[in-house]
């Protein structure tokens, strides 16, 4: 929902480091999978329960995808880039959950399967007005840099982080966050689909 209104900012932070990898021929690729790497090793610090680590790993994968983005517009981004770095982030965002669910699963498997059925509804209406959108060669007037076409909504990344981390802090509530924000992404998913449908109807 504020993704757009924060990128000013996130490159001024991230653009001296990502200068100085650059310098030492860090490709932004090689940051996405990295980050993606470490990302997964949260999977099993929820599991056993170590939640201050899966903080730590998640933060770091934050800190990977925003400095490969901020590697390639100082390089040359390349479609591939943009590819692994929208695939692999939905893939994180699903993952993140079932750590839960294997931490607890009486309490958190259920939460943890909506949430994650809620992810689909997000990423499924995002890459597919991404895809038509390409196809009528349009672009998001407020993500310019982005190398598919950004489709905002209620629930983006930044809201989706904020999610996680709240998760990680207060582990014994994540059945009401989970379910919370699963309605908050139905929602995304709705709008977007309305969107959609206004957007590529046959008039347009």
């Amino acid at each position: 929902m504020i993704d757009a209104a924060l990128l000013p900012l996130q490159r001024q932070v991230l653009t001296p480091p990502a200068r100085w990898l650059t310098a030492r021929g860090i490709h932004a690729d090689q940051l996405t999978l990295a980050g993606f790497v470490v990302g997964l090793m949260a999977v099993p610090a929820l599991a056993f329960g170590a939640y201050g680590l899966a903080l730590a790993l998640l933060g770091l994968n934050r800190l990977a995808d925003g400095l490969d983005g901020t590697v390639a517009r100082l390089t040359s981004p390349t479609d591939r880039g943009a590819f692994l770095d929208i695939a692999l982030d939905f893939v994180f965002y699903a993952l993140f959950p079932l750590g839960f669910a294997l931490a607890d699963p009486a309490a958190n498997a259920l939460p943890a399967a909506v949430l994650i059925a809620a992810f689909v509804g997000t990423g499924s209406s995002f890459l597919a007005f991404a895809a038509i959108a390409a196809k009528r060669g349009e672009s998001a007037a407020d993500y310019p840099a982005k190398g598919i076409y950004y489709l905002g909504g209620l629930t983006e990344g930044l809201e989706t982080i904020a999610v996680f981390v709240a998760m990680c802090l207060f582990p014994n509530v994540f059945p009401v966050l989970a379910y919370g924000y699963a309605a908050a992404c139905a929602l995304t998913t709705a709008l977007r689909w309305h969107q959609g449908w206004r957007a590529f109807s046959p008039r347009n």
